[in-house]
């Protein structure tokens, strides 16, 4: 079945569309300049669906990513601006399918010649600070799977933090940027979708809770000097 993309929702009329935006669309629409506010509608995953997923993986889906998935079966919202007669592409909100929500592997990640393996990784990421959980690990303690691939700009993942067989309250939700550094992001799905959904689907949004922070081209004009939690 195609996934087809609904019209500009105006009000977003439909009931189970608003709430799985957070009413969010109302006010991207109400902006100036802001256009193309798209969402590609896509049916509830059946329960069986997710079973077959926790017997393959063996792995026990958390409560509210089940909740999420017999909402929708993934989730893809767009928006665009326009500069003088130009409609550019910015906001994009994405969380994978069921199908999508594979295992991090080797050969999932990026394929560069002479890369390092995963485990050669393994020693950089023992690092642990008051602040912050301990990180996943690549190798079987931990087990990972990806949520959003940001466009190109690192993953999302949720991740099981004591290895198989892998139980629901063992997740966190954490970001992997593309030099495969590793940064907590919440505790739950539910917390992490709110903080999608409040950043808008802005480029690069995830990097604003690592140390180094959205690169200044990424960054909204007037955005210096507000921390993240100025976003809420």
């Amino acid at each position: 079945m195609e996934e087809k993309a609904s019209p500009p929702p105006q009000g977003c009329s439909k009931p189970h569309l608003e709430k799985l935006t957070l009413g969010i669309t109302r006010i991207l629409e109400s902006s100036p300049g802001v256009t193309e506010v798209t969402i590609i509608e896509k049916p509830p995953a059946e329960r069986h669906m997710i079973s077959s997923w926790e017997q393959k993986n063996n792995c026990v889906m958390p409560e509210d990513v089940k909740n999420f998935y017999l909402m929708t079966n993934g989730f893809h919202m767009t928006w665009s601006v326009k500069l003088d007669e130009h409609i550019i592409p910015l906001g994009s909100m994405a969380i994978n399918s069921i199908s999508k929500l594979t295992q991090l592997t080797q050969s999932s990640m990026y394929s560069l010649p002479n890369a390092p393996t995963l485990a050669d990784l393994e020693d950089d990421t023992h690092e642990a600070s008051d602040d912050q959980p301990e990180k996943p690990h690549f190798d079987s303690r931990s087990v990972i799977f990806e949520l959003d691939s940001c466009n190109g700009n690192g993953k999302v993942c949720l991740v099981y933090k004591s290895g198989k067989p892998a139980l629901a309250e063992d997740t966190e939700i954490w970001f992997l940027d593309r030099a495969l550094y590793w940064h907590f992001l919440t505790d739950t799905f539910t917390a992490y979708y709110r903080l999608l959904i409040t950043h808008l689907g802005l480029p690069q949004w995830q990097y604003a809770f690592t140390s180094y922070g959205i690169s200044p081209q990424a960054k909204p004009k007037g955005s210096e000097g507000r921390s993240k939690q100025g976003c809420f």
